[in-house]
């Protein structure tokens, strides 16, 4: 993966994310509702700007690496994507609100974990062995 740059920042902002159904319910056992809960996510996502670097849809739960905006918490994107797609769910298969008479499809409980590049034994030591003398503006252009 590479950088990416905005206009204030350079970095990586990649998670693991993934959470799953209420009370755990093997509701995308069958073929057709996990392309449609994947077709969901992927738009959801394009939606938020979130890209989805890979996608799996479980009977029982999901599990997603997506790379958010630099501005985007980890919180925030969960929260659209599960919410946006549990309504755009309800909206296309009405007998789900038989299995869920609430409206909330997915189970308040989520997992995530930062992904990137460099293992967290290379990030400590990178930390611990940069020292790199503060550089000058001498002869930069604009300077005195």
């Amino acid at each position: 993966m590479e950088l990416i740059s905005s206009s204030h920042s350079v970095g990586q902002n990649i998670y693991h994310l993934e959470w799953c159904p209420k009370y755990r319910y093997h509701m995308m056992r069958r073929e057709e509702m996990q392309h449609l809960v994947e077709e969901v996510l992927r738009d959801v996502a394009a939606r938020h700007h979130i890209t989805v670097v890979e996608l799996s849809v479980m009977p029982d739960h999901i599990h997603m690496v997506a790379e958010l905006p630099a501005t985007m918490s980890v919180s925030s994107a969960l929260h659209l994507l599960k919410g946006a797609s549990s309504h755009e769910i309800f909206q296309r298969i009405p007998a789900f609100r038989h299995r869920y008479p609430r409206g909330a499809f997915w189970s308040p409980v989520k997992f995530f974990r930062t992904v990137g590049d460099a293992d967290t034994t290379t990030v400590i030591n990178y930390v611990k062995n940069h020292r790199f003398p503060q550089a000058t503006l001498d002869g930069f252009p604009g300077t005195s």
